[in-house]
This record gives C-alpha cells, sequence and structure tokens, in this order.
C-alpha cells in the first residue's frame, strides 16, 4: 500500500478519514488482484467529485466575470474541467505515484493513463468532500486547476474542434457534420471508441478516445486537418 501520508504532507490536507483518501486511489483492476482489500474502487466517488468540481468551477466563473454570458462561461467551464485538463493537474500533484492498480494497468501509459488519473483527480476531490466539506474542496480546486482559466482565454482554447468543424462546415459546405460511433473496444472500465464523422454521405475522418465525447473531440481535429480548415 502507498504512504498516504506523503501525499498528504505535499497537498497540505489531512484527511479524518484516512480510508477515503486511499480509496479515491483504488482503481478497479487493483481489487481484482488484491481481493482481500476491505474498500472499494473509486468510481462512487469519482462521480460524487465530478458534481463537486462542476459546481466549484460553474461558481468561480460566475462570480468572477458577471458580464459574460452563459454559453461562454459554459465553453470556459467545459475547457477546465476536461479530462485532459485535469489529468495533468493529478499529474503536476504527483497522482500518478499514489495510483493503486493492477500489474498489467501500472503498465498502460498514454491516453488510458491519462483517463486513469483524470477520474482519479474528481475521486480525491469527491473524497476531500466527504472527509472536509465544500470549501477545502473549492480552495483545492482554485489553487490547482482555475490558474490555467488565463491561457484558456487568451489562446481561446474553450473553442473546441468539435465546434470549430461544425461552424466552419455549415460556411463552406452548408451541411451539419454527423459523428458515428464505428467501433467500441475493451473492458467496461477502459472502453475505447473509434468514432467516423460524415459530411452527408462522405466519411471525412476517424478518431478515438476513452469516451464518445473525447473520441469525437479527436476526430474533428483529424477532420480539420483532412480539410485544411485549421
Amino acid at each position: 500500500m502507498k504512504d498516504f501520508a506523503k501525499l498528504e504532507e505535499k497537498l497540505g490536507v489531512v484527511f479524518k478519514n484516512k480510508n477515503l483518501l486511499t480509496q479515491a486511489f483504488i482503481h478497479r483492476s487493483y481489487l481484482n488482484e488484491n481481493p482481500q482489500i476491505s474498500l472499494g474502487n473509486n468510481e462512487r466517488l469519482e462521480f460524487l467529485g465530478d458534481a463537486v468540481l462542476e459546481l466549484a468551477v460553474t461558481e468561480y466563473l460566475y462570480e468572477k466575470y458577471p458580464e459574460k454570458s452563459e454559453g461562454e462561461l459554459t465553453s470556459w467551464r467545459a475547457a477546465l474541467v476536461n479530462t485532459k485538463m485535469i489529468s495533468a493537474a493529478a499529474a503536476k500533484l504527483g497522482f500518478g505515484d499514489f495510483l493503486l492498480l493492477s500489474r498489467g494497468e501500472a503498465k498502460e501509459d498514454g491516453k488510458s493513463r491519462q483517463y486513469i488519473l483524470a477520474n482519479t483527480f474528481e475521486a480525491f476531490i469527491g473524497s476531500l468532500y466527504l472527509d472536509r466539506g465544500y470549501d477545502p474542496c473549492r480552495n483545492f480546486i482554485k489553487n490547482n486547476l482555475l490558474g490555467e482559466l488565463g491561457e484558456i482565454i487568451a489562446k481561446k482554447l474553450y473553442k473546441d474542434a468539435k465546434s470549430r468543424f461544425q461552424e466552419v462546415a455549415q460556411e463552406i459546405v452548408k451541411i451539419t457534420p454527423v459523428y458515428k460511433v464505428l467501433e467500441e473496444r475493451g473492458p467496461d472500465h477502459a472502453k475505447y471508441f473509434t468514432v467516423g464523422v460524415y459530411l452527408a454521405s462522405d466519411l471525412v475522418a476517424k478518431g478515438g478516445g476513452y469516451s464518445k465525447q473525447e473520441a469525437e473531440e479527436a476526430t474533428a481535429k483529424a477532420a480539420l486537418e483532412a480539410k485544411g480548415w485549421q
């Protein structure tokens, strides 16, 4: 088992219920190889943490930018809480050193590890919420995620590829893109989707990801490149 006291020291947070902290880092694959562990996996904590994260980010944006429209704030929030952003935050905090994974899962890297880190970030917020309440969660999110907002706005990273491809496609060829799942593979906890994007009956590009949203975004990026519409 990992020494989570080191993580508490690094984060400046002390949990009253140490099991909650540990559980936030337990991937379901770890329990398959360690059935003697009395704790569950982190998926329910992730579910809770996702809601707390969205609330904290929404509250921050609402208070800080009173002149901005709902649409703009929604785009900014989506850019802040996507898999890439929160997995990067988790990696920066060293969460990868504390993951409890099966031996096979521990060897995985790239997109699979990014997805696990993002889920763990949300699970940690869920465990922090149950142990310490909402205010510590809000402070944690502000200190470790909201600092990225300036770059998101300056570089217009909130304009995702899917939105850009739709705008340009409607402008140039007067067609709304349609996304279709072409393939699903892998176990339920790490399913990989391959998606195609069509303009009318023409398949423009394919892309993949560990969620349909991620796969569609990757597909849109590929379609922008294929059409030369970057």
